[in-house]
């Protein structure tokens, strides 16, 4: 990869690193767990693992894809140590594929969120009470063809960004949307912290309670550490590839899990106090976000006057676009990507070419995932939708796997002198954690990964 290529500066390489961590799952998973298993004893734990396993994780992937300036596929197979072993280029191949189903699979539920966004911002939703909200969100996941087009929708503006490259186009839009999503977060904590009766919200986050916190707890924990930094997918490997050469990696990622671990954080505090305070049950996953919250808002509004909840509602879902479409966008990219080194080009033109046909691809597997929750839904596999099926490898068997990979990769594989210049900056910085970071690479990290993969198929 040329310096041309990369990112301009610090900021804009946390920006976008930031932005491909916080996803959706930071705002409908990680404060729902959070108040399930204990509160404040589930954060302790969790803040726990996100700094020395997941946050090894992802300085695993930095480390890669910046020593290398490559795509996972190349990098796995320029870093190793002889010509026999180039055969990890299948870890990188897997994290490709796993990039992609993942992708596939979001588009669909940022396809949904654009759509409640354009309803929030044009009043569809007001006045529906419990009822109609689930009746409204049934009728449309269920139809055939507008799901399909707010995916297309939602994917050109992802395909927009891609074309426009790394400097002007990932690092400059999230830039700016990573502190516009910021201040919207801000906004809806302080409108949900001021509801009366929103301290039962606080508590159910915050208030610690151990004997909540169970050896399931734990494992949540566990999973969520390791799920929420966007590692095990090559996206990673890719940005690492666009970082600065001066950067401080151990720097760079822990301002990436602080701001990520703050910002799943806030989305609790904007979230769940509104939730108790209109007297509705705490939830996690798309019923919180596309049932549970439009009830919510629509408690807001006055019989009269300014329709408080409906703006409110407009600036949740304009939050959740923006969430998706940077991870989205890191998710394409590490697709573009690929296909620009495997075609030695680094033209425009071609990274336009590229950019359509995967973004074609893309839009027809989305789209029959999108059809196997209504017109195929008898079509199942393990007695599962495809879309479930699909869902089921992403959540809980490929990210783990393409991460046991790349901590064996380097932990085992890769030269240790090559590691030590890598974090070293050459020898310019010192790096006294070294020995730290490679017992958690080496033992710590797998044996956690291992956890999460058998204990996933075990539970289904």
């Amino acid at each position: 990869m040329s310096e041309a290529k990369g990112f301009t500066s610090s900021f804009g390489a946390i920006a976008a690193a930031v932005g491909s961590a916080v996803g959706l799952g930071n705002i409908w998973r990680f404060p729902y767990i959070c108040g399930q298993y204990g509160g404040g004893a589930f954060l302790l734990v969790y803040l726990c693992f996100v700094f020395f396993i997941g946050m090894a994780l992802m300085l695993t992937e930095f480390v890669i894809g910046r020593r290398t300036g490559r795509t996972p596929i190349f990098a796995y197979e320029t870093l190793a140590s002889s010509p026999k072993q180039r055969w990890w280029r299948y870890a990188g191949l897997l994290g490709l594929i796993t990039s992609f189903l993942i992708l596939a699979l979001y588009l669909v539920i940022s396809g949904w969120t654009t759509n409640y966004f354009v309803e929030a911002a044009t009043g569809s939703l007001a006045g529906l009470d419990s009822n109609g909200i689930i009746e409204h969100f049934n009728k449309f996941s269920n139809s055939a063809l507008q799901p399909i087009l707010c995916i297309a929708v939602f994917l050109i503006l992802t395909a927009a960004v891609i074309v426009g490259g790394v400097q002007k186009g990932i690092e400059r839009v999230s830039k700016i949307l990573m502190p516009v999503l910021v201040v919207l977060l801000m906004v809806l904590c302080v409108r949900s912290a001021t509801l009366p009766g929103a301290a039962k919200g606080f508590e159910y986050l915050f208030k610690p309670d151990f004997s909540q916190l169970t050896g399931q707890g734990v494992l949540a924990a566990l999973g969520q550490a390791l799920f929420s930094l966007s590692v095990g997918m090559g996206v990673m490997i890719v940005y690492g590839s666009y970082l600065p050469k001066d950067d401080n990696l151990l720097k760079t990622s822990i301002w990436i899990t602080v701001c990520d671990t703050l910002i799943a954080i806030l989305a609790g505090i904007a979230i769940f106090p509104a939730v108790f305070a209109s007297g509705q049950d705490p939830a996690g996953g798309p019923g919180l976000v596309f049932m549970t919250l439009p009830v919510v808002f629509n408690s807001m509004n006055p019989a009269e006057g300014l329709p408080i909840g409906t703006i409110f509602e407009s600036i949740f879902f304009l939050l959740l676009v923006i969430a998706a479409l940077t991870s989205a966008i890191s998710l394409l990219e590490a697709q573009v990507a690929w296909g620009d080194e495997y075609n030695h080009n680094g033209k425009k033109s071609r990274r336009l070419r590229n950019t359509v046909i995967i973004s074609v691809l893309m839009l027809a597997l989305s789209a029959v995932l999108s059809l196997s929750n209504s017109t195929w839904s008898s079509f199942t596999i393990g007695g599962k939708t495809l879309f479930g099926f699909v869902d089921q490898l992403n959540s809980i068997y490929l990210p783990p796997l393409c991460s046991l990979c790349a901590v064996i990769f380097l932990g085992w594989v890769v030269n240790k002198e090559a590691i030590k210049d890598e974090l070293s900056n050459h020898g310019t910085i010192a790096i006294p954690w070294y020995k730290t970071f490679m017992f958690l690479v080496r033992f710590v990290a797998p044996i956690a990964l291992v956890i999460v993969l058998i204990t996933g198929i075990v539970n289904g």
